[in-house]
């Protein structure tokens, strides 16, 4: 079946034939992989979202039609799934929650670092950014909470606070500042 098309092997899939879709999926994951780590810049990301398109397209296939090639096919399914997951990502960005980006101090590629060495990073820097958060004086904690955690605008944190928009920002400002310094060794480090 290696010399198969990718016509014939999609037909073949969609009779059921896993291990047609097995060499399809062979032939397209490098260039999805990066396609998608291109877009999203973070290898972890990038694995699950080109897991998520395979998984996808599988669960699809019956309904394929062949209108399209089935690389153009798979690579929509690929570009709506990291588009929807860089939306995500901002919007949690938006809301302080912190995106961890792998990374190891020696020379050796987020992909060879060991699960549990991320794992390890990530509950540390968890650890310390939560230390760093409950140290920020009540005012500046409170409007960091009220903007980066529950998504409130600066005027609504404002009325909420009973405090003027300007005061918001600043304090803001000033958390930001706060976290950064406190969390130095974190940013240094590579962990994120």
């Amino acid at each position: 079946m290696e010399d198969f098309s990718d016509e014939e092997l999609v037909r073949v899939s969609q009779r059921g034939d896993l291990e047609a879709f097995t060499i399809l999926a062979r032939r397209y994951q490098e260039k999805i992989y990066r396609t998608i780590l291109a877009m999203t810049k973070n290898h972890l990301d990038a694995d699950d979202l080109a897991q998520d398109t395979f998984l996808q397209a599988y669960k699809s296939l019956k309904g394929f039609k062949l209108k399209s090639s089935f690389y153009t096919w798979i690579y929509r399914i690929a570009m709506n799934l990291t588009l929807n997951h860089l939306k995500k990502s901002s919007r949690e960005k938006n809301r302080a929650e912190v995106e961890l980006e792998t990374y190891s101090p020696d020379t050796r590629s987020p992909r060879e670092v060991s699960a549990a060495e991320r794992d390890s990073m990530k509950k540390e820097f968890r650890r310390k950014l939560k230390e760093a958060l409950d140290s920020l004086p009540a005012p500046y904690k409170t409007s960091f909470v009220l903007i980066e955690f529950q998504g409130m605008s600066h005027k609504q944190a404002s009325l909420v606070l009973r405090c003027s928009e300007n005061t918001v920002s600043w304090r803001i400002h000033k958390a930001r500042k706060m976290l950064q310094s406190k969390l130095k060794p974190y940013f240094e480090r590579g962990i994120i």
